[in-house]
């Protein structure tokens, strides 16, 4: 089957299926004809263990010694467990920070950020880890530059809408040309209102930039 059918029945998008490919998590054989990639009901199953496995955020590195058999399931999933239990005490040690910040400052024009970013220096040293500010800055600016592109797109086409409709009001002989290639232009622009949904949602997922972090 296709990479488009794996991703319908998976669930996974097809930047994430080559990602796993990539790192040597799923290993499709090749048509000998053409050379393209064949994927197989083995595949397929594979793929949800892997979605599984992220699902529950272990590590690709943690899935791949799995599947070397360098590590056993019941060994893994002890170790996500033990992961979990420490995100546990790293959150509850935020809210005690929050719940600390909010009893102790009433306006943020009187926070000395200095206090607080000093003990929590000390914290991350001893294990615990807040927010990481890098990922969510970059999910940001991601987002705003997939907005920025497709209005400078979708006004581009609309600006050459209207250019075909005005030649058209000018000299009918452009009407036919001007009318189909109106038809076009709406369809390029609700395709990318389409894509830059699937776009934030894949932002917002981090599925793919989360893999890369291990």
């Amino acid at each position: 089957m296709k990479i488009y059918q794996v991703e319908e029945l998976v669930g996974i998008t097809k930047k994430n299926i080559r990602f796993y490919e990539d790192e040597g998590l799923l290993t499709p054989e090749r048509n000998p004809e053409n050379g393209y990639r064949e994927y197989t009901l083995k595949d397929v199953h594979q793929l949800e263990k892997i979605k599984l496995l992220r699902k529950l955020s272990v590590p690709i590195e943690e899935i791949r010694l799995l599947q070397n058999g360098q590590v056993s399931f019941s060994e893994c999933m002890e170790k996500q467990v033990a992961r979990l239990e420490q995100e546990q005490k790293n959150a509850a040690l935020m809210m005690e920070l929050c719940k600390k910040i909010g009893s102790e400052v009433v306006d943020i024009k009187e926070l000395n950020a200095t206090d607080y970013l000093e003990p929590m220096k000390n914290l991350e040293k001893e294990g615990t880890k807040f927010v990481d500010i890098t990922k969510e800055d970059i999910k940001r600016k991601n987002k705003t530059a997939a907005f920025v592109a497709a209005i400078s797109f979708c006004v581009l086409m609309l600006m050459v809408a209207g250019a075909l409709i005005f030649m058209a009001r000018k000299d009918s002989k452009f009407f036919a040309l001007a009318l189909v290639s109106f038809v076009g232009i709406i369809c390029a622009v609700a395709g990318t209102v389409i894509v830059l949904i699937q776009r934030i949602k894949e932002i917002e997922g981090g599925e793919e930039y989360a893999a890369r972090n291990y």
